[in-house]
C-alpha cells in the first residue's frame, strides 16, 4: 500500500497535537469561566500545562502501540524479492488464512 503512512501521518500529527494543547485549552476555558464570575486569578502555570499536555500525549503514543489496529491485525509477511526480480510489498496476513509469504497478496 504505496502512499498509505504519507496519508495517514498529517492526521496523527494533528491528534497528538491536540492532545498536547487539550490541558491547556480545558485550562483557559476555566480561567475565562472563572474571571467572568469574580474569582481572583493568578498567573498562567505554564509548566504544569506543558506537563500534563505531554503526559497525555505519551499516553496516547503509548496506547497506540499497545492497542492492536483492525488493518494491522494477523501475522506480518515481511517484503521479499522474486525469482523474477520483482519485490513483493511487506504486509499483514489474517490468522489461518493458510496464504504463506509466497502468495501474492
Amino acid at each position: 500500500m504505496p502512499g498509505f503512512m504519507e496519508r495517514r501521518l498529517p492526521r496523527v500529527f494533528l491528534i497528538r497535537l491536540l492532545i498536547f494543547a487539550a490541558p491547556t485549552v480545558v485550562y483557559f476555558v476555566w480561567r475565562e469561566v472563572a474571571r467572568r464570575s469574580g474569582r481572583p486569578m493568578g498567573s498562567t502555570p505554564w509548566a504544569w500545562l506543558v506537563a500534563a499536555g505531554a503526559l497525555l500525549a505519551a499516553l496516547s503514543l503509548i496506547g497506540s502501540a499497545i492497542i492492536p489496529h483492525g488493518r494491522d491485525t494477523g501475522r506480518y509477511v515481511p517484503a521479499e524479492v522474486r525469482a523474477d526480480g520483482t519485490v513483493a510489498p511487506g504486509r499483514f496476513v489474517a490468522p489461518g488464512s493458510g496464504r504463506d509469504s509466497r502468495t501474492k497478496p
